[in-house]
């Protein structure tokens, strides 16, 4: 769960010398190494499945590194065929997600203009746009959500009033906790609220 983090550079503030007055949050959303990677996996995987089913069935080889042609059509070339269509269609759904970058987008905070606008790409439909705007006087702190276990979560929320939590890191691999605890303290010291849950 990683973002980067790049400041705009703009007018110092006149209150405490910080060379910026807008903190820009870039978040990785679908496009990152294990996506790719696992989609491109069972894509090959699949198109073997399908590949040696077809080939059990024409009795024709059309694998490389090995001859599926001796396999009996029924059961174990059908089998293997439906396995590789089913993998296709899963392959189809993962590179389909990142092609769309599914969850990626950004959070930027602006102390000049005490707005706070957070974005986020998702599924097409009426919700591909997912945008959030508050202003930063409404923020009460930066809260840390950490747990530990067989499905580890290390989070960070922003706590505006009269509104749920919203996530500020993107959902997949947990951050790790330094990197939690160096995000969370800028953010709560640039916002100028209390940090949370550390």
């Amino acid at each position: 769960m990683t973002t980067s983090t790049t400041i705009n550079k703009g007018e110092p503030p006149k209150d405490n010398g910080l060379a910026s007055q807008v903190l820009h949050q870039k978040v990785i959303g679908s496009r990152r190494f294990s996506n790719y990677w696992w989609a491109t996996i069972v894509t090959l995987g699949a198109t073997g499945f399908l590949l040696a089913g077809i080939s059990s069935y024409l009795r024709v080889n059309l694998l490389i590194v090995t001859d599926p042609t001796q396999l009996v059509f029924f059961p174990q070339g059908l089998v293997m065929g439906l396995y590789g269509a089913a993998g296709l269609l899963l392959a189809s759904y993962l590179w389909i997600v990142i092609l769309l970058d599914v969850g990626g987008g950004y959070n930027e905070f602006n102390r000049e203009t005490g707005k706070i606008k957070i974005f986020r790409w998702g599924f097409p439909g009426k919700n591909r746009r997912i945008e959030i705007d508050c202003n930063t006087q409404d923020v009460q702190s930066v809260r840390a959500q950490i747990k530990e276990g067989l499905n580890p979560l290390r989070a960070l929320y922003l706590r505006v009033k009269g509104r749920r939590d919203i996530p500020l890191t993107r959902v997949g691999q947990p951050m790790s906790l330094t990197e939690l605890e160096t995000q969370g303290a800028e953010l709560a010291k640039f916002l100028g609220v209390p940090l949370e849950g550390l």
